[in-house]
């Protein structure tokens, strides 16, 4: 008498993965534009992250001392780590340095390059403490890309050749592991400099 092959299971119907949000949706759908204005305020009010990405995304306009606030909170945000993670290279908040870089380029572009140069100061006292306390400082390039928009309008800007170079110091000192932006901050420290004996 043949031997009874064990049954094998067939092929598993492929299911299309369920939309989570699908139900969320659907209740929203029924309520008022006022009860969900507040809903998303209440939770901007909660959670710094979903404050920046509504302001982001409705581009809300802030005055210059609500967007240092902004980016100061959002500085922050994208350099804390978990001291107990040290070495390691853990997560970070990309989206919060993409929110300092905006911020720090709408300051500029309505004339508040003074106000955007301490923010950079503070930004690099910090990040750079990020990198110091990670395995790779993978969030370098972050940084750097902040901090390029200062460097740039510093480059063509009215500031007083002694008040550029001595931020440019400034700067570079605070940099704790000496290699964020650096070629770019001795470039326009020497560009201030010379620029002091014309």
């Amino acid at each position: 008498m043949p031997r009874r092959q064990p049954d094998t299971p067939g092929p598993v119907p492929s299911r299309k993965p369920s939309d989570p949000t699908a139900n969320l949706r659907q209740a929203l759908g029924k309520r008022k534009k006022a009860e969900l204005v507040d809903a998303l305020v209440e939770l901007a009010q909660a959670d710094h992250g979903v404050l920046r990405q509504l302001n982001a995304r409705f581009d809300v306009s802030c005055a210059p001392h609500e967007l240092v606030a902004d980016t100061l909170q959002a500085i922050t945000d994208a350099t804390k780590f978990d001291e107990r993670r040290m070495n390691t290279n853990f997560d970070y908040d990309y989206q919060a340095y993409s929110d300092v870089k905006r911020n720090l380029g709408r300051l500029i572009e309505a004339g508040h390059l003074r106000q955007a140069m301490p923010l950079a100061l503070e930004l690099m006292k910090r990040g750079s403490t990020q990198v110091e306390m990670s395995d790779e400082g993978m969030m370098t390039d972050d940084i750097e890309d902040c901090l390029n928009v200062i460097l740039k309008a510093l480059k063509t800007s009215d500031i007083p050749p002694a008040e550029g170079s001595a931020w440019c110091s400034a700067m570079l000192e605070n940099d704790r592991v000496k290699f964020i932006a650096r070629e770019g901050l001795e470039r326009l420290r020497a560009h201030f400099l010379k620029a002091a004996v014309r």
